[in-house]
């Protein structure tokens, strides 16, 4: 295709040229001689003529088909370049705008008079990949730093938080690869062990080791790494490590030698994907298919708490995993013990203003409550879910809402951070808490107080800050 670029600024032709050719056809029309003979020595096809003169445009044979690209630099001629443009036959014409404040403004303003021109930004169109590249470079200075102070280690702990989820077992493994260990140099552990049936499906099909060890355990280890969690979740137990990496809310009360938090993220597995990449290191297909299903489930398939980041992270790991074990392990939601729940749910909760609340009663294992609050907030006119029940002798919450809403995270710590350990998102948060905390702050209640009590909180957090409804004045 043939393009002709109306250019005046040397760094912007040289880059055109790069960037078109071998694609377009491309000529240059450059208003000053002494430059225009300098890029032509160069080997560029270049015309120096006046790019105000419709005759410019009529001697360089242009088209209705010519793409015809318009440097913008803010000078006031730029009007008459494009009326003689138009006057020549010129219709396909681009307008690129070098170092324009407000290019929108400018946009605006240049079609009232030429409707059918496309403005193009140079921020706009380089700013994104060039800001990448930045992001990438300090983010392989942050891992070449912490690779360095784990290498003369002989044992690595990498410690994921109770009952781990599949983000943080694929953290666990992805950070293992980007330290350079195996699994008898860097062991991946967590102080209760994955009982959740998919992802004990996913230990099982992509054979992850989790060592389950105490908080006292911890101090044996030369260098202690933390993925997908952070200190304050154990209470105190565990108050220093050597590098936290997460993408939940940060806390406070703990130090690390080096973190890398990220909140914005919907999940630590996207943090680890651009790790990994920053240093170019060889991803397994294990690796990247647990990560990919770990940014599967954190997102819940990109409708809960993601980005761009986390869009990209999956794009780069898909062709390097298995999309058949992936469907294996997404399999295992649904078991009889879980629908037992689900039902108990209907029985004694209560839905008042789109929200669902419901007290579960004692349950044998944790992963039953993030189930069904997952489960319920599928349902028709449902935003919030709030399902909570005792496990251990402690009350533990799942919040979840549709994300557009006031946060979840900023709920369980309003009334529980007090309390117990409390945290997360947007869209989803949780909280457990001792029950004799519990009782002693909200009283001894019995299970329906459980519902009633947690929802009338909910709707009082709810109300907070929300703009009176408008009344219509009568005429």
């Amino acid at each position: 295709m043939r393009c002709l670029a109306v250019c005046q600024t040397e760094l912007v032709i040289r880059m055109l040229d790069e960037i078109l050719l071998p694609s377009f056809e491309v000529h240059f029309l450059i208003e000053s001689k002494p430059l225009a003979r300098r890029l032509h020595e160069a080997g560029m096809n270049v015309t120096a003529a006046d790019p105000r003169r419709t005759d410019t445009y009529l001697k360089a044979d242009i088209t209705p088909g010519t793409c015809v690209i318009v440097e913008d630099n803010g000078r006031r001629s730029l009007k008459k370049v494009l009326e003689s443009i138009r006057d020549a036959g010129g219709t396909l014409v681009y307008v690129l705008g070098v170092g324009i404040a407000d290019f929108r403004k400018r946009e605006e303003e240049l079609k009232s008079q030429f409707p059918e021109l496309y403005y193009l930004a140079l921020s706009e169109l380089f700013g994104g990949p060039l800001l990448t590249e930045f992001s990438r470079s300090l983010t392989r200075l942050k891992v070449q730093q912490y690779q360095r102070f784990f290498s003369d280690a002989e044992r690595v702990l990498i410690l994921l938080h109770n009952d781990p989820d599949p983000d943080a077992m694929a953290s666990g493994l992805a950070l293992r690869n980007v330290l350079r260990r195996t699994k008898q140099t860097a062991i991946i552990a967590a102080v209760q062990g994955v009982t959740r049936p998919e992802n004990l499906r996913m230990v099982n099909l992509l054979d992850i080791h989790v060592d389950v060890i105490t908080p006292e355990q911890v101090s044996e280890y030369e260098r202690v790494a933390m993925v997908d969690v952070q200190p304050h979740y154990f209470s105190g137990a565990i108050n220093h490590v050597d590098l936290v990496i997460d993408h939940h809310p940060e806390q406070s009360g703990y130090s690390a030698v080096y973190k890398d938090i990220r909140a914005d993220y919907g999940s630590t597995s996207t943090i680890l994907t651009e790790h990994l990449r920053a240093v170019d290191a060889n991803i397994s297909e294990r690796t990247a298919t647990a990560m990919l299903y770990a940014i599967k489930s954190d997102t819940l398939f990109f409708n809960r708490q993601a980005n761009r980041v986390d869009i990209e992270a999956f794009s780069y790991l898909y062709p390097l995993a298995d999309a058949a074990l992936i469907r294996k392990m997404e399999g295992a939601e649904i078991t009889m013990d879980r629908l037992e729940y689900v039902l108990k749910a209907k029985q004694n909760g209560r839905m008042v203003e789109q929200v669902f609340c419901a007290f579960l009663g004692t349950s044998p294992r944790e992963d039953f409550i993030p189930y069904v609050a997952d489960f319920y907030l599928q349902l028709e006119n449902v935003k919030w879910t709030i399902v909570f029940g005792i496990v251990n002798d402690s009350l533990v919450m799942s919040v979840r809402n549709l994300g557009y809403t006031r946060n979840a995270g900023e709920f369980v710590r309003k009334y529980f951070a007090d309390i117990g350990s409390a945290g997360g998102h947007r869209a989803m948060a949780k909280a457990v808490v001792p029950l004799r905390a519990f009782r002693d702050k909200f009283g001894n209640l019995q299970a329906d107080g459980f519902t009633d009590r947690v929802l009338t909180m909910a709707l009082e957090f709810l109300h907070e800050h929300q703009a009176p409804e408008k009344k219509l004045a009568k005429v």
